[in-house]
């Protein structure tokens, strides 16, 4: 059996995808470490979807396997919080879509971010702004489309959504629907690191220069973003430090008994060779 000593994380997403995104292994790094100092260790189940996740936390709170649990990529209308408060497992929440949710929480200001992005590009003479998202059933995902397009919309330019999974292969796929269309936009941005790689990839592949012809901007900085050619501008969030704070959240938790609501740090924009003036600006 596990020592209750343990903190339990479930990922459902497809275990390939951790091998590539560096996003979630940064994040267990800065948990790990700070909850190694109070001798305690973090316990990772990926499985393939929420009904296996609902699942691991069933059996981790019958047999006392861990003495709580860390909640990540939260959906719209939950149902992974309303068991966790049935089991009465101590719950961190990580990145939800609003700061009180009734669990400790690690806040994530997705909406303040992007508006900064938006802000950036159309000071750079962007008028055609399109967006590469995660899956739209993603809490996060559902912030950052909204203001997006409600940023798009008060500074007066025209803004686009396309639904991405996070992958090389999406990111590539939408990248290659937008710069085909007629009136193709002039700066894309993408959800995370990978997919921006394979726009990026895909803009090649379609003589597209970049940034002469259209601007590129990751989410999640990485070293994908720094090793690409050109480098990738991105929005970069220390996601190690996030981590850390996740693990003081759970540790303040189990020794208080009081969920209280932490700032992760605010995601900086940090240019790079991918992004520049609209063409004509």
């Amino acid at each position: 059996m596990t020592s209750p000593d343990a903190i339990g994380l479930v990922l459902a997403r497809p275990a390939r995808m951790l091998g590539i995104e560096p996003f979630f292994m940064e994040l267990i790094a800065g948990i790990e470490e700070t909850l190694g100092r109070e001798n305690r260790s973090l316990l990772l189940h990926v499985v393939r979807g929420q009904a296996d996740e609902i699942r691991a936390y069933d059996r981790w709170a019958r047999d006392e396997m861990v003495a709580a649990v860390v909640v990540v990529n939260v959906t719209v209308d939950d149902e992974r919080l309303r068991v966790l408060e049935r089991l009465g497992l101590p719950t961190v929440v990580v990145g939800g879509p609003e700061r009180e949710l009734g669990f400790a929480h690690v806040f994530v200001d997705n909406g303040g971010a992007v508006r900064e992005a938006v802000g950036h590009l159309v000071a750079l003479g962007h008028r055609r702004l399109a967006r590469v998202s995660g899956p739209a059933n993603l809490a996060h995902t559902r912030t950052r489309d909204t203001a997006f397009l409600d940023e798009c919309a008060t500074r007066g330019v025209q803004a686009v959504v396309v639904e991405g999974d996070y992958s090389e292969e999406s990111g590539a796929s939408a990248t290659r629907a937008l710069l085909g269309r007629g009136n193709r936009p002039s700066v894309i941005v993408y959800d995370n690191d990978v997919m921006a790689v394979g726009g990026l990839a895909t803009a090649r592949e379609m003589q597209v220069g970049v940034p002469a012809e259209v601007s590129l901007l990751a989410w999640d900085d990485s070293a994908l973003c720094r090793l690409s050619s050109p480098a990738l501008s991105a929005m970069s969030m220390d996601v190690h430090a996030v981590g850390a704070r996740v693990a003081d959240c759970v540790l303040n938790l189990l020794a208080s008994g009081e969920p209280a609501v932490y700032n992760a740090p605010l995601p900086q924009l940090v240019t790079r060779g991918t992004t520049g003036p609209a063409p004509g600006a």
